[in-house]
């Protein structure tokens, strides 16, 4: 099935918790955090449904969603954060989302991505690598509790893939 791509509301939240708590764990931001990231003029936040879901607003539920930060015109943006609820995973949403993140970034005037990724996350750094992102460096022990050290990714979007 089909899934649909809108920005994410402050409504939004609890299906985004749901989400978020169970898929990084120690990792996982707090409801307050969240909620401020959706609210800032800084952030673009996308959700996904699928597209049945899509045509009731009260059926709608959020298969995925993904973080962007990208101030205006600052050249530079980030992929704050990105998850795919379990029953869905495999099916290319990932790869949705990271895209629909990149065309906002370019839109905004930010065609500099950068993220984080765990260094234990090797099917994640997959689909970065595959969108173009390169490893730039390591944060050594950047998450915690888990001590686990973080990739740091970068890409810069072709000039004529800016349009």
């Amino acid at each position: 099935m089909p899934f649909i791509l809108r920005k994410a509301t402050p409504g939004d939240l609890d299906a985004i918790m749901a989400i978020e708590t169970p898929t990084f764990g120690t990792d996982a931001w707090s409801p307050d955090t969240m909620s401020s990231e959706l609210a800032s003029e800084h952030t673009v936040y996308l959700v996904a449904t699928e597209s049945e879901a899509a045509a009731s607003e009260t059926a709608q539920v959020v298969a995925g969603y993904v973080g962007l930060l990208a101030p205006l015109h600052n050249g530079d943006a980030d992929i704050q954060t990105i998850a795919v609820a379990p029953s869905v995973r495999r099916r290319g949403l990932g790869r949705m989302l990271m895209v629909a993140a990149l065309r906002h970034a370019v839109d905004r005037g930010d065609p500099n991505v950068f993220l984080e990724v765990r260094a234990d996350n090797p099917n994640a750094q997959a689909l970065y690598v595959s969108l173009g992102f390169e490893q730039i460096a390591v944060r050594p022990h950047y998450y915690q509790p888990d001590d686990v050290s973080a990739h740091i990714m970068r890409l810069t979007i072709p000039e004529g893939s800016r349009s």
